[in-house]
């Protein structure tokens, strides 16, 4: 069945879309770039109104999880999880996806890195935590290995443990060393990179506050 294009209006609210009137009433709303090639008198089918809506729910999909993507990078599994919950269908998330990976807009591998430096630079964590992290957020194991490798555990517990050392230095050995193992476990750090890290700030706030070391 045919109808015409009797009207079309730029929406109020959204100036992004478009109502398409046909024979004299409201049908339904497009993207404007989907509705770009319509004008008013053009008859279009069934056939026709179906292709255009299943067109626009890809276009709002798609810029749904460009917003999604605008606030940081963000993994396959998150973005999935996002269009899910505004109740994407699961054909429109792998046309959208595919879509996203072609633009280089969704990449687990350089996600994984930058998730590591980030972490790493900012809030430095263990390899056990960034593992963790990381799956949470849906990244294949074989790309945790790759970006993990070569992970100087060591350096980046002694960084965490500096400034929440200096919060504890007015502490005997036995208290600050109970307090810093908590503390660097809860970041990830196992217990022998976490012992050999104490062991060295202490000796470096004993030294620097009477130049011996105290045990």
């Amino acid at each position: 069945m045919k109808h015409k294009i009797t009207r079309l209006t730029v929406q109020k609210r959204n100036r992004q879309r478009v109502n398409v009137f046909l024979d004299g009433e409201f049908a339904f709303g497009l993207a404007r770039i989907v509705a770009a090639w319509l004008h008013v008198g053009q008859e279009i089918d069934d056939d026709k109104i179906t292709q255009l809506q299943d067109k626009d729910a890809r276009e709002t999909a798609y810029k749904q999880a460009l917003t999604y993507l605008s606030y940081r990078p963000r993994s396959e599994k998150e973005v999935r999880q996002n269009l899910q919950k505004h109740d994407i269908t699961h054909e429109v998330q792998e046309t959208v996806l595919e879509r996203l990976r072609d633009n280089g807009m969704v990449d687990d591998v350089h996600f994984a890195q930058v998730w590591v430096e980030n972490r790493s630079e900012l809030r430095p964590r263990g390899r056990r935590l960034l593992v963790y992290e990381l799956r949470q957020r849906g990244i294949d194991q074989g790309i945790i290995e790759q970006t993990l490798e070569g992970l100087d555990e060591e350096k980046l517990a002694y960084h965490a443990a500096v400034k929440q050392s200096r919060k504890l230095q007015n502490l005997e050995w036995e208290g600050f060393r109970k307090k810093m193992y908590g503390f660097l476990s809860r970041r990830g750090f196992n217990y022998q990179v976490s012992k050999e890290v104490i062991s060295q700030i202490w000796e470096d706030q004993q030294t620097k506050s009477d130049g011996k070391i105290k045990f």
